[in-house]
Parts: C-alpha cells; sequence; structure tokens
C-alpha cells in the first residue's frame, strides 16, 4: 500500500476475533464505532459513521440505520458492505463521515482524503485507513415501525498486522477503537481489559448452582 493507506492486512477470518463490534448486546451507555461503507450503482464509495451497530451472531453484524442515508441506499442496490472500527488515530475523518452526508456531498469519501481497496471477497470497498474491516453480504433488511436494521453475513475479517496480538486475533489494547458515548456525545477509547469473559462470574455461577 502507498504511504498513508495503513499497514499491511491480515485475514483474522473469525468475527468474534474483532471483538469492538459489540458483541455484549446494544443497550448500554457506550456503542462501537462502526463506520459502514459500500458501492453505489455508480461505482462511488458511500460510506457513513454508523454508531449503532452490534454482532448479532456468530457470523452476522446487524446495523441500526436509517434508509435515507447514501449509505443505506448504496446497500440496498449492490447486496453488499463492509464495517470499519474507527480507532483514535482516525478519529476526526470518522466523526466526518457522520457530519457530512453523501446525498448532497456526491464526493464525500473523496473529500475526506482516505483510500478504498475493492474486497477480493464482497463487492465492497475497504477503506484502507481503518486498521480492522468486516467484509460482508446483505442477509437481510428489518424493516418495522419502530427500526430499520441492515443485517450482514460476515464473509471475511481483515486487519493491518499492526494491531494482531500474538494469538493471531485483533488486540483490543492495541487497536485503540473508540467508542461513542450516548449520554456526553462523546469518543472514548476502548484498550483496557478488566476480566475474562464467562471466567470473571464462573465462581458465582457454580455456588448458585450449589445452592
Amino acid at each position: 500500500m502507498a504511504p498513508g493507506q495503513g499497514g499491511n492486512r491480515e485475514e483474522v477470518r473469525s468475527p468474534r476475533a474483532v471483538g469492538a463490534a459489540g458483541s455484549d448486546g446494544h443497550r448500554r451507555s457506550r456503542e462501537s464505532l462502526p463506520n459502514a461503507a459500500a458501492y453505489d450503482q455508480g461505482g462511488t464509495a458511500q460510506v457513513m459513521n454508523a454508531a449503532w451497530g452490534m454482532i448479532s451472531s456468530g457470523d452476522k453484524i446487524a446495523l441500526f440505520i436509517n434508509e435515507r442515508h447514501a449509505t443505506t441506499k448504496a446497500i440496498h442496490q449492490t447486496g453488499a458492505f463492509t464495517v470499519s472500527i474507527a480507532d483514535r488515530d482516525h478519529m476526526d475523518v470518522a466523526d466526518y463521515y457522520g457530519i457530512a452526508t453523501g446525498n448532497t456531498l456526491p464526493d464525500k469519501f473523496a473529500q475526506s482524503g482516505y483510500h478504498a481497496e475493492k474486497s477480493a471477497h464482497v463487492n465492497a470497498p475497504i477503506i484502507t485507513e481503518f486498521p480492522v474491516t468486516m467484509e460482508c453480504e446483505l442477509a437481510e433488511v428489518v424493516q418495522t415501525e419502530n427500526i430499520h436494521a441492515i443485517v450482514g453475513t460476515i464473509v471475511n475479517v481483515s486487519a493491518d498486522e499492526k494491531v494482531i496480538g500474538e494469538n493471531g486475533k485483533v488486540d483490543p489494547e492495541k487497536l485503540n477503537a473508540l467508542a461513542f458515548d450516548n449520554f456526553q456525545s462523546g469518543y472514548y477509547l476502548v484498550n483496557q481489559k478488566v476480566g475474562q469473559a464467562w471466567s470473571a462470574g464462573k465462581e458465582l455461577a457454580q455456588k448458585a448452582q450449589r445452592q
């Protein structure tokens, strides 16, 4: 890749290895900061800051985004999209993607100065500056009176080698992923491990079963 476009990328494969897209559900004050991208019918990359998103099953991701967004329209048109995890080093551009709209700014992505490469797995752009990208095929559109959700099947996960840990998975402490806080409308880092899932409460669970 050319200078400024990010480092060498590796295929992580398992979406569970990302650990930054909200596998703990969406009833919380802080949301991870995914950026959704798709090609529209003209081949232009559309991208948006999609603050509300989560891993909804082992290989599925759900984005709760308005159907009027240019990126949402592009996903409907091409049936594929990518989801990149925004990090501290790229906060300004990630925020710009949430402020500007492709409906009135046709060259929104180009104006950011970032670069896109077509995924080898789906018909969607990978923004090479972002360190982790989930490459998705559109699986379902959920439309009710209260929500509009894009559900994608994650067919590949690629990551910059600099955020890969010794176990071959994405290391959150290296990733420095951003979380969006609904209370203060602020961005915070998600990079401190405080416990091990399915272990921290194991003793309490065993105690409860014995009673």
